[in-house]
């Protein structure tokens, strides 16, 4: 496992390779390297977009990488994004407007949101909402090797709105499914399926994390998404008595 800080930060072009509908008003963005370099990167990390405002000033914004592999990236092998459209968002406009074989320009990987070699805990309790999720995503293959190698379980607790907005649910229940320690739990706020797993929750991720007794001796966890939600986890993990160095947070921010 390379360490987070093991990997170079670089300028390079992307390339639209593909792109779908995760939800209403999120996009799955396939992406490859167009200047014939790979982008390797750690899971958890992202990189940034860079463009122009309408006026021509420069801004940027970040995108965490969902991609799942478990080998170092090679040139021409493509890497996944999920990015939400805000109404009258600048980025929106990019993403929306790119056409297949179209270009952005792009820096990374940065951050160190990932899984540390040096853990030696008996329980990842994964939090997320909305796209928050794809750094999950691009774990489980590591995580799926910590737990054959050192027996670990995991909770994902991933909060949505409706079920259409369940990003990536399909890859969490498939990795559920096969490994038993792992125990996909989506919550949903406003609407629920119509023929529930037995481990889905009506209500907010934050009203439901006490059910899994966050234990300081045992776990670490990780929230990523939306601002209130990653405060309300923390507050709640430190009460209980995990130190700050156990919990490991990203705040997802919509921005025009």
């Amino acid at each position: 496992m390379f360490h987070p800080t093991a990997l170079a930060i670089v300028h390079f072009p992307l390339k639209l390779v593909t792109r779908r509908m995760l939800a209403p008003s999120v996009g799955h963005y396939v992406f490859v390297r167009d200047d014939g370099q790979p982008l390797d990167f750690i899971p958890g990390q992202f990189i940034q977009v860079h463009f122009q405002y309408a006026d021509g000033s420069a801004t940027k914004r970040s995108y965490s990488l969902a991609t799942i592999h478990d080998h170092t990236l090679g040139p021409g092998e493509a890497v996944e994004i999920a990015v939400s459209y805000v109404p009258g968002g600048a980025a929106t406009a990019l993403f929306e407007g790119l056409p297949e074989g179209g270009q952005v320009d792009a820096s990374g990987p940065y951050g160190r949101f990932c899984l540390m070699p040096a853990d030696q805990n008996q329980r990842y309790l994964l939090i997320g909402t909305g796209t928050g999720v794809t750094p999950y995503r691009a774990m489980l293959p590591e995580l799926e090797r910590l737990i054959g190698e050192r027996g670990i379980e995991v909770v994902l607790l991933f909060g949505a709105r409706t079920p259409e907005e369940l990003l990536y649910g399909e890859d969490f229940y498939a990795f559920a499914a096969k490994h038993p320690q792992f125990r996909f739990v989506p919550c949903f706020s406003r609407e629920m399926p119509d023929q529930p797993h037995r481990d889905v929750r009506h209500g907010y991720v934050q009203q439901h994390l006490a059910e899994f007794a966050p234990n300081p001796a045992t776990d670490i966890a990780y929230l990523c998404g939306n601002p209130n939600m990653v405060d309300a986890c923390f507050e709640t993990l430190k009460e209980v008595g995990l130190a700050v160095p156990q919990i490991r947070r990203e705040k997802y921010v919509s921005s025009k």
